[in-house]
């Protein structure tokens, strides 16, 4: 018999992150109940709402549910789940996967996982669709040669996924413990940007045939690093930068066309892939797939068997293991410590 009542994450309208009892949430149609097992933080868009909220207070009395990346045991399905059952073990994603004890999450962000990947495993398939989205939009081809600037979550998994479909990569990374995490994962090169001139040292791991590619995972001002990614990318023989650069993070630049930016193709990618955030699709509603070939939840599908299969690493990147009573230490951990903390997983 459920219980009555669930424990959950919220962001307190000055920012502080707290766990409180609330009722076990209702299932509408096509949506599963899942008892979560695990729960992954994101340092990145998560930390941000609090961050922003510690600078500028919001509304008096605004509590905000928060987290998106999960995995539980299904508990009960209401509506079309597509065969999914009560007793499977999935993955879940999006809105509906709260930093919570039991969830409702809409069918189409739900995935079966193996029963060799454990649940720790199954919470970094919403961020890893993220990343393999970037990839995607990338379109990173065998034998090219590629940097990733940010070893975070995402840019980690970016790199890998690079490395997965045959291109050759080097990582940008400010801090050593990110950098030591990377190379656990097979990252195959790594260069502090604080310590190294990172273009020379990007020319001398693409020579002699030139950056192909750029990815750019991070956070905040990135004039700077924008620069020194043009300056590092193959260049024709008439003088102008060449290549791609796709910008998953929040990272902001000055970008001027013309001659300054050469023949670059600059990218965004947003989110996990086709369906995130379409309300029709997120509750069972299919896209030709001969048209849409990769949804956000099969992205999510082959992302937890590359994990199965041991050829996506994330365990590395798991620093500290809480129970969802500590979340407001966690949140701490992440904001103050980037140095120390990465990938904070809640336990149930």
């Amino acid at each position: 018999m459920l219980p009555k009542s669930c424990k959950a994450a919220f962001v307190t309208n000055d920012g502080q992150v707290v766990c409180r009892k609330i009722a076990i949430p209702e299932l509408k149609d096509n949506e599963v109940l899942v008892k979560v097992h695990a729960s992954l933080i994101s340092p990145g868009t998560e930390m941000n709402l609090v961050r922003m909220r510690r600078e500028k207070a919001a509304e008096p009395g605004t509590n905000t549910q928060f987290g998106y990346s999960t995995a539980g045991e299904i508990v009960a399905v209401k509506g079309d789940c597509k065969g999914l059952k009560p007793g499977m073990r999935v993955a879940c994603m999006g809105g509906g996967a709260k930093h919570a004890s039991y969830n409702c999450v809409p069918v189409n962000l739900v995935v079966p996982i193996p029963d060799k990947l454990s649940y720790e495993e199954g919470t970094f398939a919403s961020l890893a669709a993220t990343a393999l989205q970037a990839v995607r939009r990338t379109e990173p081809q065998l034998g090219e040669y590629g940097i990733v600037l940010g070893q975070g979550i995402v840019g980690n998994l970016a790199a890998q996924l690079c490395q997965l479909s045959g291109a050759r990569v080097l990582a940008w990374e400010a801090l050593p413990f990110r950098n030591a995490i990377a190379k656990k994962c097979k990252i195959q090169g790594t260069v502090n940007f604080l310590k190294q001139d990172a273009v020379q040292a990007s020319k001398d791991f693409a020579a002699p045939y030139g950056v192909d590619f750029a990815i750019m995972a991070f956070g905040g001002d990135a004039d700077k690093a924008f620069d020194d990614v043009r300056k590092s990318m193959k260049v024709s023989a008439d003088g102008h930068q060449m290549g791609r650069i796709t910008v998953v993070g929040g990272c902001h630049f000055r970008f001027d066309g013309g001659a300054w930016s050469g023949n670059l193709d600059v990218r965004c990618s947003s989110r996990t892939g086709c369906g995130y955030h379409d309300s029709a699709w997120e509750y069972g509603k299919d896209y030709p797939a001969v048209f849409v070939q990769f949804t956000s939840q099969r992205n999510a599908a082959e992302l937890v068997k590359l994990m199965a299969e041991k050829r996506l690493n994330v365990l590395p990147m798991i620093s500290h293991r809480l129970k969802i009573e500590d979340v407001g230490k966690a949140a701490d951990m992440l904001i103050s410590q980037p140095d120390k903390t990465l990938g904070v997983i809640l336990t149930m």
